[in-house]
C-alpha cells in the first residue's frame, strides 16, 4: 500500500469488501455516482468527490476520507444487508504465481472447478467486463500465457517468491485483473463472481 493516499486505501477497501462478501449489482451513472443493488433493492449509494466519498445507507448519510470512518460505515451495511456470496468450488484448486485462482481462470487449461456449462458462462462474464476476447484454455497455469516471463525476472531481482509479497500488489503492470476501487462503470454480481474475484487475491479462498 505503500505510496497510496488515505482515499485510494479505502477505494479499494471498499470495493474487496463489497465484492467478497456480498452479491449484488454495482450500477454506475457514468460521472459521480455508485449503487450497491439486489434486485430492484438499492443497498447503499456512493457519491465520488474528489477528496471524498459520501456513503448513503436509507436515510443515513456518512462522509468517508480515511480506513477509520469505513469501517463504521462497513458496520451499517452488515446490519442492514447480511453477506451472501458463497465460495466458488475448490475441487481442483491451483494458484498461479500472482496470487490469483487458475482454476476459476478461462485461460487455464488445466483442471478447473467449473463444470463446463460454468465455464461458458464465465467466458460470457469476461467478455462482457474485459471486452470481447478469445477465451480460450491456453495457459499452463501462472493467468496469461506470458505472465511468468513478465514476472519471474521481477520477482528474483526483489527476492520474493510470490507476486503477493511484493508492495507494489495488486496494482502492478506485470500482473492482470480488475483493479478493486469504486468507479462509475455498470457490472452484474454474475460479472464480478465469474470475471473478477477468482483475479483478486483474498477472495474465494486465493
Amino acid at each position: 500500500m505503500n505510496g497510496k493516499t488515505e482515499l485510494q486505501k479505502v477505494s479499494e477497501e471498499t470495493m474487496r469488501f463489497m465484492r467478497g462478501k456480498y452479491k449484488l449489482d454495482e450500477i454506475g451513472n457514468d460521472k459521480d455516482e455508485l449503487e450497491f443493488r439486489e434486485k430492484e433493492e438499492t443497498i447503499f449509494t456512493i457519491r465520488i468527490h474528489q477528496d471524498c466519498y459520501d456513503f448513503h445507507i436509507d436515510d443515513k448519510y456518512v462522509r468517508v476520507t480515511d480506513l477509520e470512518t469505513l469501517e463504521s460505515v462497513k458496520q451499517m451495511i452488515m446490519i442492514k444487508k447480511n453477506p451472501n456470496r458463497k465460495p466458488l468450488p475448490k475441487t481442483h484448486i491451483h494458484m498461479s504465481n500472482c496470487g490469483h485462482r487458475c482454476d476459476l481462470c478461462v485461460h487455464y487449461k488445466g483442471k478447473t472447478s467449473f463444470s463446463a456449462e460454468e465455464m461458458e458462462y464465465a467466458r460470457e462474464c469476461c467478455s462482457a467486463v474485459y471486452g470481447v476476447g478469445d477465451w480460450v484454455k491456453n495457459c499452463e497455469g501462472c493467468h496469461f500465457p506470458d505472465c511468468t516471463v513478465k514476472s519471474a525476472h521481477c520477482r528474483k531481482r526483489k527476492g520474493i517468491d510470490k507476486c503477493w509479497g511484493c508492495e507494489n500488489y495488486p496494482i502492478c503492470t506485470k500482473t492482470a485483473g480488475w483493479p478493486p476501487e469504486i468507479h462509475m462503470h455498470t457490472i452484474t454480481a454474475d460479472q464480478v463472481t465469474y470475471a473478477i474475484l477468482p483475479y483478486v487475491k483474498g477472495q474465494y479462498g486465493n
